[in-house]
Protein backbone atom coordinates (compact mmCIF):
# COMPACT_ATOMS: atom_id res chain seq x y z
CA UNK A 1 0.00 0.00 0.00
CA UNK A 2 1.05 3.61 -0.43
CA UNK A 3 3.54 4.94 2.11
CA UNK A 4 4.02 8.63 2.87
CA UNK A 5 7.14 10.26 1.53
CA UNK A 6 8.87 13.12 3.36
CA UNK A 7 6.64 15.69 1.64
CA UNK A 8 3.42 13.92 2.65
CA UNK A 9 4.54 13.60 6.26
CA UNK A 10 5.68 17.19 6.54
CA UNK A 11 2.41 18.45 5.05
CA UNK A 12 0.32 16.48 7.53
CA UNK A 13 2.54 17.34 10.51
CA UNK A 14 2.33 21.04 9.72
CA UNK A 15 -1.45 20.83 9.43
CA UNK A 16 -1.62 19.20 12.89
CA UNK A 17 0.51 21.97 14.40
CA UNK A 18 -1.58 24.62 12.69
CA UNK A 19 -4.86 23.19 13.97
CA UNK A 20 -3.46 22.76 17.47
CA UNK A 21 -2.81 26.50 17.58
CA UNK A 22 -6.20 27.32 16.07
CA UNK A 23 -7.93 25.16 18.69
CA UNK A 24 -5.94 26.78 21.49
CA UNK A 25 -6.94 30.24 20.27
CA UNK A 26 -10.61 29.25 19.99
CA UNK A 27 -10.73 27.76 23.49
CA UNK A 28 -8.99 30.87 24.84
CA UNK A 29 -11.66 33.08 23.26
CA UNK A 30 -9.35 34.60 20.65
CA UNK A 31 -11.35 33.12 17.76
CA UNK A 32 -15.11 33.40 17.46
CA UNK A 33 -17.36 30.47 16.60
CA UNK A 34 -17.77 31.84 13.07
CA UNK A 35 -14.00 32.19 12.68
CA UNK A 36 -13.29 28.70 14.01
CA UNK A 37 -16.00 26.89 12.03
CA UNK A 38 -14.20 26.80 8.64
CA UNK A 39 -10.93 25.90 10.37
CA UNK A 40 -12.36 22.87 12.15
CA UNK A 41 -14.27 21.75 9.06
CA UNK A 42 -11.02 21.79 7.08
CA UNK A 43 -9.80 19.21 9.58
CA UNK A 44 -12.86 16.95 9.50
CA UNK A 45 -14.36 18.20 12.77
CA UNK A 46 -18.11 18.68 12.98
CA UNK A 47 -20.26 19.76 15.91
CA UNK A 48 -23.04 17.23 16.13
CA UNK A 49 -26.09 16.90 18.36
CA UNK A 50 -24.32 16.03 21.61
CA UNK A 51 -20.58 16.27 20.93
CA UNK A 52 -17.98 16.95 18.25
CA UNK A 53 -17.59 14.34 15.53
CA UNK A 54 -14.24 13.70 13.85
CA UNK A 55 -14.25 12.14 10.39
CA UNK A 56 -10.96 10.45 9.52
CA UNK A 57 -9.94 9.86 5.91
CA UNK A 58 -9.23 6.31 4.79
CA UNK A 59 -8.04 6.94 1.21
CA UNK A 60 -9.81 4.58 -1.17
CA UNK A 61 -10.74 2.49 1.88
CA UNK A 62 -7.30 0.88 2.29
CA UNK A 63 -5.88 0.28 5.78
CA UNK A 64 -2.81 -1.43 7.19
CA UNK A 65 -3.08 -3.42 10.40
CA UNK A 66 -0.89 -0.75 12.04
CA UNK A 67 -3.35 1.97 11.06
CA UNK A 68 -6.34 -0.04 12.28
CA UNK A 69 -4.65 -0.49 15.65
CA UNK A 70 -4.26 3.28 15.85
CA UNK A 71 -7.96 3.74 15.11
CA UNK A 72 -8.70 1.27 17.91
CA UNK A 73 -6.43 3.25 20.24
CA UNK A 74 -8.18 6.52 19.35
CA UNK A 75 -11.61 4.98 19.98
CA UNK A 76 -10.47 3.66 23.33
CA UNK A 77 -8.53 6.71 24.57
CA UNK A 78 -10.49 9.63 23.15
CA UNK A 79 -13.97 8.26 22.43
CA UNK A 80 -16.34 5.66 23.88
CA UNK A 81 -14.45 2.61 22.69
CA UNK A 82 -15.70 2.32 19.12
CA UNK A 83 -15.71 3.89 15.66
CA UNK A 84 -18.27 4.11 12.86
CA UNK A 85 -17.25 3.12 9.31
CA UNK A 86 -19.09 5.21 6.73
CA UNK A 87 -20.39 4.98 3.17
CA UNK A 88 -17.40 7.12 2.09
CA UNK A 89 -15.01 4.35 3.27
CA UNK A 90 -14.00 6.63 6.16
CA UNK A 91 -14.33 6.26 9.93
CA UNK A 92 -16.07 8.65 12.32
CA UNK A 93 -15.56 9.13 16.04
CA UNK A 94 -18.70 10.52 17.63
CA UNK A 95 -17.56 11.56 21.11
CA UNK A 96 -14.12 13.24 21.10
CA UNK A 97 -13.42 16.22 23.34
CA UNK A 98 -12.62 19.34 21.33
CA UNK A 99 -9.46 20.08 23.31
CA UNK A 100 -8.12 16.59 22.52
CA UNK A 101 -8.74 16.63 18.77
CA UNK A 102 -5.23 17.99 17.97
CA UNK A 103 -3.80 15.05 19.94
CA UNK A 104 -5.94 12.67 17.88
CA UNK A 105 -4.68 14.25 14.66
CA UNK A 106 -1.08 13.90 15.89
CA UNK A 107 -1.66 10.22 16.64
CA UNK A 108 -3.13 9.76 13.16
CA UNK A 109 -0.14 11.49 11.57
CA UNK A 110 2.17 9.02 13.28
CA UNK A 111 0.65 6.21 11.16
CA UNK A 112 0.27 8.23 7.93
CA UNK A 113 -3.37 9.19 8.39
CA UNK A 114 -5.29 12.46 8.66
CA UNK A 115 -8.73 14.06 8.59
CA UNK A 116 -7.99 16.59 5.84
CA UNK A 117 -10.74 17.26 3.27
CA UNK A 118 -13.28 14.96 4.89
CA UNK A 119 -15.60 17.96 4.99
CA UNK A 120 -15.98 21.31 3.26
CA UNK A 121 -16.56 22.37 -0.34
CA UNK A 122 -13.57 20.51 -1.74
CA UNK A 123 -12.72 17.14 -3.28
CA UNK A 124 -13.53 14.62 -0.54
CA UNK A 125 -12.02 11.19 0.12
CA UNK A 126 -11.44 9.26 -3.12
CA UNK A 127 -13.45 6.05 -2.96
CA UNK A 128 -12.92 2.85 -4.90
CA UNK A 129 -13.66 -0.83 -5.39
CA UNK A 130 -13.14 -2.54 -2.03
CA UNK A 131 -11.90 -5.65 -3.89
CA UNK A 132 -9.25 -3.64 -5.77
CA UNK A 133 -6.12 -5.61 -6.60
CA UNK A 134 -7.72 -8.99 -5.93
CA UNK A 135 -10.98 -9.21 -7.89
CA UNK A 136 -11.20 -11.80 -10.62
CA UNK A 137 -13.10 -9.39 -12.90
CA UNK A 138 -10.53 -6.60 -12.59
CA UNK A 139 -9.21 -5.25 -15.90
CA UNK A 140 -7.03 -2.48 -14.45
CA UNK A 141 -5.84 -2.15 -10.87
CA UNK A 142 -7.32 1.23 -9.83
CA UNK A 143 -5.13 1.76 -6.76
CA UNK A 144 -2.26 3.67 -8.45
CA UNK A 145 -4.84 6.01 -9.98
CA UNK A 146 -6.63 6.36 -6.64
CA UNK A 147 -3.36 7.55 -5.14
CA UNK A 148 -2.57 9.79 -8.09
CA UNK A 149 -5.93 11.54 -7.75
CA UNK A 150 -5.63 11.70 -3.97
CA UNK A 151 -2.34 13.57 -4.34
CA UNK A 152 -3.75 15.82 -7.05
CA UNK A 153 -6.83 16.74 -5.02
CA UNK A 154 -5.21 17.30 -1.61
CA UNK A 155 -4.84 21.04 -1.01
CA UNK A 156 -5.37 21.76 -4.71
CA UNK A 157 -5.32 25.58 -4.57
CA UNK A 158 -7.80 26.02 -7.40
CA UNK A 159 -10.41 23.67 -5.96
CA UNK A 160 -10.29 24.43 -2.24
CA UNK A 161 -13.48 26.50 -2.43
CA UNK A 162 -15.83 24.78 -4.85
CA UNK A 163 -19.53 25.65 -5.03
CA UNK A 164 -20.22 22.49 -3.01
CA UNK A 165 -18.57 19.27 -1.80
CA UNK A 166 -17.22 16.98 -4.51
CA UNK A 167 -16.96 13.19 -4.61
CA UNK A 168 -14.95 10.96 -6.97
CA UNK A 169 -15.10 7.16 -7.24
CA UNK A 170 -12.88 4.84 -9.30
CA UNK A 171 -13.02 1.20 -10.31
CA UNK A 172 -11.09 -0.99 -12.73
CA UNK A 173 -13.42 -4.01 -12.78
CA UNK A 174 -16.33 -5.02 -14.96
CA UNK A 175 -18.58 -5.10 -11.89
CA UNK A 176 -19.21 -1.66 -10.43
CA UNK A 177 -18.59 -2.03 -6.70
CA UNK A 178 -17.90 1.70 -6.27
CA UNK A 179 -21.31 3.15 -7.25
CA UNK A 180 -19.79 5.22 -10.07
CA UNK A 181 -23.10 6.48 -11.41
CA UNK A 182 -24.07 8.32 -8.22
CA UNK A 183 -20.86 10.31 -7.79
CA UNK A 184 -19.92 13.78 -8.99
CA UNK A 185 -17.29 12.02 -11.09
CA UNK A 186 -17.12 8.28 -11.68
CA UNK A 187 -14.06 6.84 -13.40
CA UNK A 188 -13.98 3.35 -14.87
CA UNK A 189 -10.45 2.27 -15.75
CA UNK A 190 -10.42 0.05 -18.83
CA UNK A 191 -8.41 -0.88 -21.91
CA UNK A 192 -9.15 0.00 -25.52
CA UNK A 193 -8.82 -2.37 -28.46
CA UNK A 194 -5.08 -1.72 -28.57
CA UNK A 195 -4.66 -2.61 -24.93
CA UNK A 196 -4.02 0.97 -23.80
CA UNK A 197 -5.27 1.97 -20.35
CA UNK A 198 -7.76 4.80 -20.13
CA UNK A 199 -10.95 5.89 -18.40
CA UNK A 200 -14.65 6.07 -19.10
CA UNK A 201 -15.66 9.38 -17.50
CA UNK A 202 -19.06 9.77 -15.83
CA UNK A 203 -20.15 13.16 -14.48
CA UNK A 204 -23.12 14.60 -12.64
CA UNK A 205 -24.38 11.75 -10.49
CA UNK A 206 -25.38 12.17 -6.88
CA UNK A 207 -28.02 11.49 -4.26
CA UNK A 208 -29.23 13.92 -1.60
CA UNK A 209 -32.17 16.25 -2.14
CA UNK A 210 -32.11 15.78 -5.92
CA UNK A 211 -30.98 12.24 -6.81
CA UNK A 212 -29.57 11.96 -10.33
CA UNK A 213 -27.81 9.20 -12.27
CA UNK A 214 -24.55 10.36 -13.84
CA UNK A 215 -23.84 10.73 -17.55
CA UNK A 216 -20.93 9.39 -19.59
CA UNK A 217 -19.21 12.40 -21.16
CA UNK A 218 -16.19 10.55 -22.58
CA UNK A 219 -15.99 6.87 -23.42
CA UNK A 220 -12.21 6.66 -23.43
CA UNK A 221 -9.72 9.12 -21.98
CA UNK A 222 -6.01 8.20 -22.28
CA UNK A 223 -4.60 7.66 -18.82
CA UNK A 224 -1.89 10.29 -19.29
CA UNK A 225 -4.62 12.93 -19.56
CA UNK A 226 -6.60 12.03 -16.47
CA UNK A 227 -5.46 14.99 -14.32
CA UNK A 228 -5.83 17.46 -17.20
CA UNK A 229 -9.37 16.22 -17.76
CA UNK A 230 -10.24 16.39 -14.08
CA UNK A 231 -8.87 19.93 -14.01
CA UNK A 232 -11.11 20.75 -16.97
CA UNK A 233 -14.23 19.34 -15.27
CA UNK A 234 -13.55 21.15 -12.01
CA UNK A 235 -12.81 24.43 -13.82
CA UNK A 236 -16.09 24.27 -15.68
CA UNK A 237 -17.87 23.51 -12.41
CA UNK A 238 -16.09 26.39 -10.66
CA UNK A 239 -16.99 28.74 -13.49
CA UNK A 240 -20.66 27.87 -13.89
CA UNK A 241 -21.67 26.20 -10.61
CA UNK A 242 -24.06 28.15 -8.39
CA UNK A 243 -22.95 29.63 -5.10
CA UNK A 244 -26.14 31.51 -4.29
CA UNK A 245 -28.17 28.41 -3.33
CA UNK A 246 -26.55 25.45 -1.56
CA UNK A 247 -29.38 23.18 -2.66
CA UNK A 248 -28.57 23.85 -6.31
CA UNK A 249 -24.80 24.02 -6.01
CA UNK A 250 -23.79 20.41 -6.75
CA UNK A 251 -22.35 19.61 -10.17
CA UNK A 252 -25.30 17.30 -10.88
CA UNK A 253 -27.60 20.36 -11.00
CA UNK A 254 -25.24 22.17 -13.36
CA UNK A 255 -25.02 19.18 -15.70
CA UNK A 256 -28.80 18.79 -15.65
CA UNK A 257 -29.47 22.47 -16.33
CA UNK A 258 -26.83 22.83 -19.05
CA UNK A 259 -27.70 19.39 -20.48
CA UNK A 260 -24.97 16.72 -20.48
CA UNK A 261 -23.95 17.33 -24.09
CA UNK A 262 -23.41 21.05 -23.50
CA UNK A 263 -21.54 20.44 -20.25
CA UNK A 264 -19.32 17.92 -22.07
CA UNK A 265 -18.60 20.51 -24.78
CA UNK A 266 -17.43 22.98 -22.13
CA UNK A 267 -15.18 20.33 -20.61
CA UNK A 268 -13.73 19.28 -23.94
CA UNK A 269 -12.99 22.90 -24.83
CA UNK A 270 -11.24 23.45 -21.51
CA UNK A 271 -9.34 20.20 -21.91
CA UNK A 272 -8.06 21.31 -25.32
CA UNK A 273 -6.31 24.19 -23.52
CA UNK A 274 -4.82 21.87 -20.90
CA UNK A 275 -4.01 18.77 -22.96
CA UNK A 276 -0.35 17.83 -22.88
CA UNK A 277 0.38 20.45 -20.23
CA UNK A 278 2.16 20.23 -16.87
CA UNK A 279 -0.48 17.93 -15.33
CA UNK A 280 0.01 15.26 -18.02
CA UNK A 281 0.89 12.00 -16.26
CA UNK A 282 3.98 10.24 -17.66
CA UNK A 283 4.19 6.46 -17.69
CA UNK A 284 7.06 6.70 -15.21
CA UNK A 285 4.79 8.31 -12.61
CA UNK A 286 2.16 5.61 -13.02
CA UNK A 287 4.88 2.98 -12.62
CA UNK A 288 6.21 4.73 -9.51
CA UNK A 289 2.79 4.69 -7.87
CA UNK A 290 2.06 1.15 -9.03
CA UNK A 291 5.23 0.02 -7.24
CA UNK A 292 3.49 0.83 -3.95
CA UNK A 293 0.78 -1.72 -4.76
CA UNK A 294 2.81 -4.76 -5.68
CA UNK A 295 1.05 -8.10 -5.17
CA UNK A 296 1.71 -9.83 -1.84
CA UNK A 297 3.81 -12.97 -1.74
CA UNK A 298 1.11 -15.33 -2.94
CA UNK A 299 1.90 -19.01 -2.81
CA UNK A 300 1.54 -20.89 -6.04
CA UNK A 301 -1.54 -23.03 -5.46
CA UNK A 302 -3.14 -25.42 -7.89
CA UNK A 303 -6.73 -24.29 -7.42
CA UNK A 304 -9.60 -24.94 -5.03
CA UNK A 305 -8.33 -26.30 -1.73
CA UNK A 306 -9.64 -29.82 -1.12
CA UNK A 307 -9.89 -29.35 2.65
CA UNK A 308 -11.84 -26.13 2.19
CA UNK A 309 -14.35 -27.77 -0.14
CA UNK A 310 -14.73 -30.68 2.25
CA UNK A 311 -15.43 -28.31 5.16
CA UNK A 312 -18.05 -26.50 3.07
CA UNK A 313 -19.78 -29.80 2.36
CA UNK A 314 -19.67 -30.97 5.98
CA UNK A 315 -20.48 -27.79 7.92
CA UNK A 316 -23.75 -26.02 7.07
CA UNK A 317 -23.01 -22.89 9.12
CA UNK A 318 -19.60 -22.53 7.51
CA UNK A 319 -21.15 -23.18 4.10
CA UNK A 320 -23.70 -20.38 4.62
CA UNK A 321 -20.91 -17.98 5.55
CA UNK A 322 -18.87 -18.96 2.50
CA UNK A 323 -21.90 -18.50 0.26
CA UNK A 324 -22.56 -14.94 1.43
CA UNK A 325 -19.26 -13.57 2.74
CA UNK A 326 -16.56 -15.19 0.57
CA UNK A 327 -15.84 -14.03 -2.99
CA UNK A 328 -13.75 -15.19 -5.92
CA UNK A 329 -10.10 -14.15 -6.06
CA UNK A 330 -7.95 -13.68 -9.14
CA UNK A 331 -5.33 -16.07 -7.73
CA UNK A 332 -6.07 -19.82 -7.54
CA UNK A 333 -6.41 -21.06 -3.99
CA UNK A 334 -7.17 -17.63 -2.50
CA UNK A 335 -10.42 -15.87 -1.57
CA UNK A 336 -11.78 -12.44 -0.67
CA UNK A 337 -13.59 -12.31 2.68
CA UNK A 338 -16.11 -9.74 3.92
CA UNK A 339 -16.33 -9.23 7.68
CA UNK A 340 -19.91 -8.29 8.45
CA UNK A 341 -20.39 -5.22 10.66
CA UNK A 342 -24.14 -5.91 10.60
CA UNK A 343 -24.75 -8.23 13.52
CA UNK A 344 -28.28 -7.80 14.87
CA UNK A 345 -28.34 -5.33 17.74
CA UNK A 346 -25.24 -3.44 16.60
CA UNK A 347 -25.51 -0.13 14.68
CA UNK A 348 -24.50 -0.87 11.06
CA UNK A 349 -20.88 0.08 10.44
CA UNK A 350 -19.85 0.22 14.11
CA UNK A 351 -16.81 -1.65 15.40
CA UNK A 352 -15.45 -1.58 18.92
CA UNK A 353 -11.83 -0.82 19.69
CA UNK A 354 -11.37 -4.39 20.90
CA UNK A 355 -12.79 -5.70 17.63
CA UNK A 356 -10.52 -3.43 15.60
CA UNK A 357 -7.44 -4.60 17.51
CA UNK A 358 -8.35 -8.23 16.91
CA UNK A 359 -9.18 -7.62 13.24
CA UNK A 360 -5.74 -6.04 12.86
CA UNK A 361 -4.18 -9.21 14.33
CA UNK A 362 -6.29 -11.37 12.02
CA UNK A 363 -5.30 -9.34 8.98
CA UNK A 364 -1.65 -9.96 9.86
CA UNK A 365 -2.31 -13.68 10.24
CA UNK A 366 -4.60 -14.20 7.25
CA UNK A 367 -4.39 -11.29 4.76
CA UNK A 368 -0.85 -9.90 4.57
CA UNK A 369 -1.57 -7.14 7.09
CA UNK A 370 -4.02 -5.17 4.95
CA UNK A 371 -7.78 -4.71 4.79
CA UNK A 372 -10.29 -2.43 3.09
CA UNK A 373 -13.49 -0.66 4.08
CA UNK A 374 -16.47 -1.02 1.74
CA UNK A 375 -19.00 1.71 1.06
CA UNK A 376 -21.55 -0.80 2.35
CA UNK A 377 -19.89 -0.30 5.78
CA UNK A 378 -18.17 -3.66 6.11
CA UNK A 379 -14.50 -4.69 6.30
CA UNK A 380 -12.68 -6.79 3.71
CA UNK A 381 -9.71 -9.17 3.80
CA UNK A 382 -8.71 -9.36 0.14
CA UNK A 383 -6.08 -12.11 0.24
CA UNK A 384 -7.02 -15.15 2.33
CA UNK A 385 -5.87 -18.67 1.50
CA UNK A 386 -8.81 -21.02 1.01
CA UNK A 387 -7.12 -23.51 3.32
CA UNK A 388 -7.34 -20.94 6.14
CA UNK A 389 -10.98 -19.93 5.68
CA UNK A 390 -12.38 -22.36 8.24
CA UNK A 391 -9.94 -21.16 10.91
CA UNK A 392 -10.65 -17.51 10.06
CA UNK A 393 -14.41 -18.10 10.22
CA UNK A 394 -14.08 -19.63 13.66
CA UNK A 395 -12.19 -16.60 14.95
CA UNK A 396 -14.59 -14.15 13.33
CA UNK A 397 -17.54 -15.94 14.95
CA UNK A 398 -16.02 -15.37 18.36
CA UNK A 399 -15.52 -11.73 17.43
CA UNK A 400 -19.13 -11.20 16.28
CA UNK A 401 -18.09 -10.45 12.69
CA UNK A 402 -19.12 -13.62 10.90
CA UNK A 403 -22.85 -13.00 10.35
CA UNK A 404 -23.51 -14.64 6.95
CA UNK A 405 -25.67 -11.81 5.63
CA UNK A 406 -23.64 -9.93 3.03
CA UNK A 407 -26.04 -8.72 0.36
CA UNK A 408 -29.06 -9.90 2.36
CA UNK A 409 -31.82 -7.85 3.97
CA UNK A 410 -30.03 -7.34 7.30
CA UNK A 411 -26.80 -6.14 5.66
CA UNK A 412 -28.30 -2.69 6.11
CA UNK A 413 -26.54 0.49 5.01
CA UNK A 414 -27.38 3.15 7.58
CA UNK A 415 -26.26 6.66 8.50
CA UNK A 416 -25.89 7.68 12.20
CA UNK A 417 -29.19 9.58 11.93
CA UNK A 418 -30.87 11.52 14.69
CA UNK A 419 -28.99 9.70 17.45
CA UNK A 420 -25.93 11.77 16.54
CA UNK A 421 -26.34 14.02 13.50
CA UNK A 422 -27.70 17.54 13.98
CA UNK A 423 -28.94 17.56 10.36
CA UNK A 424 -31.11 14.46 10.68
CA UNK A 425 -34.89 14.63 10.67
CA UNK A 426 -35.25 11.21 12.29
CA UNK A 427 -33.32 8.38 13.87
CA UNK A 428 -31.90 5.69 11.61
CA UNK A 429 -30.18 3.23 13.93
CA UNK A 430 -33.32 2.14 15.87
CA UNK A 431 -35.13 1.50 12.58
CA UNK A 432 -32.25 -0.65 11.34
CA UNK A 433 -32.17 -2.59 14.60
CA UNK A 434 -35.95 -3.15 14.60
CA UNK A 435 -35.80 -4.54 11.05
CA UNK A 436 -32.79 -6.72 11.87
CA UNK A 437 -34.57 -8.17 14.90
CA UNK A 438 -37.78 -8.79 12.94
CA UNK A 439 -35.90 -10.71 10.23
CA UNK A 440 -33.22 -12.38 12.34
CA UNK A 441 -33.82 -15.74 10.66
CA UNK A 442 -30.95 -16.71 8.40
CA UNK A 443 -32.89 -19.44 6.60
CA UNK A 444 -35.58 -16.92 5.63
CA UNK A 445 -32.98 -14.34 4.61
CA UNK A 446 -31.12 -16.80 2.41
CA UNK A 447 -34.42 -17.81 0.79
CA UNK A 448 -35.17 -14.15 0.01
CA UNK A 449 -31.77 -13.70 -1.60
CA UNK A 450 -30.12 -10.41 -2.48
CA UNK A 451 -31.91 -7.37 -1.08
CA UNK A 452 -30.26 -4.01 -0.42
CA UNK A 453 -31.97 -2.07 2.36
CA UNK A 454 -30.62 1.44 2.93
CA UNK A 455 -31.66 3.98 5.57
CA UNK A 456 -31.00 7.74 5.72
CA UNK A 457 -32.04 10.08 8.52
CA UNK A 458 -32.47 13.07 6.18
CA UNK A 459 -32.39 14.17 2.56
CA UNK A 460 -28.59 14.40 2.58
CA UNK A 461 -28.82 10.65 1.89
CA UNK A 462 -25.68 9.55 3.74
CA UNK A 463 -27.32 6.12 3.93
CA UNK A 464 -27.79 6.04 0.12
CA UNK A 465 -31.48 5.24 0.50
CA UNK A 466 -32.23 6.29 -3.08
CA UNK A 467 -30.29 3.31 -4.49
CA UNK A 468 -31.52 0.70 -2.02
CA UNK A 469 -33.79 -2.00 -3.36
CA UNK A 470 -35.78 -0.84 -0.35
CA UNK A 471 -34.94 2.69 0.75
CA UNK A 472 -36.07 4.34 3.97
CA UNK A 473 -35.85 8.10 4.52
CA UNK A 474 -36.47 9.83 7.83
CA UNK A 475 -38.76 12.86 7.50
CA UNK A 476 -40.13 15.42 9.91
CA UNK A 477 -43.92 15.55 10.07
CA UNK A 478 -45.19 18.21 12.48
CA UNK A 479 -42.24 17.70 14.79
CA UNK A 480 -42.52 13.89 14.79
CA UNK A 481 -40.26 11.29 13.16
CA UNK A 482 -41.78 9.51 10.16
CA UNK A 483 -40.34 7.39 7.39
CA UNK A 484 -40.83 7.50 3.63
CA UNK A 485 -40.27 4.30 1.67
CA UNK A 486 -38.90 3.83 -1.85
CA UNK A 487 -38.43 0.60 -3.80
CA UNK A 488 -36.63 -0.33 -6.99
CA UNK A 489 -33.41 1.58 -6.46
CA UNK A 490 -30.09 -0.01 -7.32
CA UNK A 491 -26.42 0.83 -7.76
CA UNK A 492 -23.94 -0.56 -10.27
CA UNK A 493 -24.08 -0.54 -14.05
CA UNK A 494 -27.91 -0.49 -13.97
CA UNK A 495 -28.10 2.21 -11.30
CA UNK A 496 -31.60 3.55 -10.71
CA UNK A 497 -33.34 5.81 -8.23
CA UNK A 498 -36.05 4.15 -6.17
CA UNK A 499 -39.67 5.28 -6.40
CA UNK A 500 -41.69 6.52 -3.43
CA UNK A 501 -44.56 4.13 -2.72
CA UNK A 502 -46.74 6.66 -0.90
CA UNK A 503 -47.22 8.56 2.38
CA UNK A 504 -44.75 8.07 5.20
CA UNK A 505 -45.04 5.70 8.16
CA UNK A 506 -44.52 5.94 11.90
CA UNK A 507 -41.37 4.34 13.31
CA UNK A 508 -43.19 1.40 14.92
CA UNK A 509 -44.77 0.47 11.57
CA UNK A 510 -41.51 0.02 9.67
CA UNK A 511 -40.84 -3.70 10.32
CA UNK A 512 -44.41 -4.50 9.22
CA UNK A 513 -44.04 -2.34 6.11
CA UNK A 514 -40.89 -4.22 5.10
CA UNK A 515 -42.62 -7.53 5.81
CA UNK A 516 -45.51 -6.64 3.48
CA UNK A 517 -43.12 -5.62 0.71
CA UNK A 518 -41.39 -8.97 1.06
CA UNK A 519 -44.71 -10.83 1.03
CA UNK A 520 -45.52 -9.37 -2.39
CA UNK A 521 -42.10 -10.39 -3.64
CA UNK A 522 -42.45 -13.96 -2.36
CA UNK A 523 -45.95 -14.25 -3.86
CA UNK A 524 -44.95 -13.01 -7.32
CA UNK A 525 -41.27 -13.74 -7.88
CA UNK A 526 -40.07 -15.92 -10.71
CA UNK A 527 -37.39 -18.54 -10.17
CA UNK A 528 -34.02 -16.96 -9.26
CA UNK A 529 -35.52 -13.46 -9.53
CA UNK A 530 -34.18 -10.86 -7.12
CA UNK A 531 -36.47 -8.52 -5.22
CA UNK A 532 -35.44 -5.52 -7.32
CA UNK A 533 -36.08 -7.45 -10.55
CA UNK A 534 -39.58 -8.32 -9.38
CA UNK A 535 -40.17 -4.64 -8.65
CA UNK A 536 -38.98 -3.72 -12.14
CA UNK A 537 -41.26 -6.31 -13.70
CA UNK A 538 -44.39 -5.56 -11.67
CA UNK A 539 -43.98 -1.86 -10.96
CA UNK A 540 -44.66 -0.37 -7.54
CA UNK A 541 -48.48 -0.67 -7.55
CA UNK A 542 -48.81 -4.24 -6.17
CA UNK A 543 -46.41 -3.39 -3.36
CA UNK A 544 -48.16 -0.12 -2.63
CA UNK A 545 -51.57 -1.75 -2.54
CA UNK A 546 -50.46 -4.47 -0.10
CA UNK A 547 -48.70 -2.07 2.24
CA UNK A 548 -51.46 0.54 2.48
CA UNK A 549 -54.35 -1.93 2.48
CA UNK A 550 -52.84 -3.62 5.53
CA UNK A 551 -52.04 -0.27 7.13
CA UNK A 552 -55.68 0.75 6.98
Amino acid sequence: MYRYDAFDQRLVNERVAQFRDQTRRYLAGDLTEDEFRPLRLQNGLYIQKFAPMLRVAIPYGLLSSRQLRMLAHIGRKYDKGYGHFTTRQNIQFNWPQLAEVPDILADLASVEMHAIQTSGNCVRNITSDHFAGAAGDEIVDPRPYNELIRQWSTFHPEFAYLPRKFKIAITGATTDRAALLVHDIGLQALRNSDGDVGFRVIVGGGLGRTPIIGHVIREFLPRSEILNYLDAILRVYNRFGRRDNMYKARIKILVKEQKPVVFAQHVEAEWERLKGGPATVPDEEVARLAAHFTPPLYEKLAGDDIGFRSAVADNRAFSNWVKRNVFAHKKPGYAIVTLSLKKTGVPPGDATSDQMDTVADLSDAYSFGELTVSHEQNLIFTDVRQSQLLALWSELKDLGLATPNIGLLTDIVCCPGGDFCSLANAKSIPIAEAIQRRFDDLDYLHDLGDIDLNISGCMNACGHHHVGHIGILGVDKNGSEWYQVTIGGTQGVRAAIGKVIGPSFAAHEMPDVVARLLDVYVDHRHADERFVDTVRRLGIDPFKERVYAAAH
